[in-house]
């Protein structure tokens, strides 16, 4: 029986110059996605409840502050100033037109000054303080409107002072004046009343 040739395969993966040699390069194996079974899915469910603590990365939800308000728009350019300026004019023109169309023995409207804006906020304080009210309405005192109104005078003396005439400013003054004297006397007066009154001295006729 003749014998067989021996066969000697060499395994070394590196060449005798140290290289690796090209049957030893295997391609990496793709990653096997792995199917999580049915009761990981289940115990995954089980711990992740409602009580589980917030992460320490996640800040907690505070209160509303002014940290919130929406930034400004950027204000209007010059150009866009201009341009709606120029259209509101002549929009009141063409009102004013028609004003005086409808009714020729109406005169031209007043245009609006520093007095008027004034008054404005007086009648409005003095009607608040239940001093005055429209036709066929009853006063409704609002003390608190009309503090908000005298508030509105004081800012309106503040941001003025110094850009307005000597007549303006006394005007702003004395109404300024006149309303807070008004304002203290209406709610010491209501302070009284909601007071319980005392019973008045003499022989009581309870036996």
């Amino acid at each position: 029986m003749p014998d067989k040739p021996f066969v000697v395969t060499d395994r070394r993966k590196f060449t005798a110059e140290g290289e690796l040699r090209p049957e030893s390069e295997r391609p990496p194996e793709e990653p096997r996605e792995t199917v999580p079974s049915a009761e990981s899915v289940e115990a995954a469910r089980e711990a992740a409840t409602i009580d589980d603590p917030v992460p320490s990365e996640v800040p907690p939800a505070g209160p509303v502050g002014s940290d919130d308000v929406p930034p400004m728009p950027p204000p209007p350019t010059a150009e866009e100033k201009a341009q709606s300026a120029a259209a509101y004019a002549t929009l009141v023109e063409h009102l004013d037109t028609m004003v005086r169309a409808s009714d020729p023995t109406r005169g031209p409207i007043p245009p609006v000054n520093f007095a008027n804006i004034v008054h404005s906020v007086y009648m409005n304080a003095i009607m608040q303080l239940g001093l005055a009210a429209p036709e066929g309405q009853k006063p409704r005192p609002d003390i608190l409107g009309a503090r908000q109104s005298i508030d509105m005078l004081a800012i309106l003396a503040e941001k003025t002072a110094g850009n307005v005439t000597e007549e303006e400013d006394r005007l702003l003054q004395t109404i300024l004046f006149e309303l807070r004297l008004t304002f203290i006397e209406m709610t010491q007066a209501l302070a009284r009343s909601q007071q319980p009154q005392a019973p008045p001295d003499g022989p009581s006729l309870i036996r």
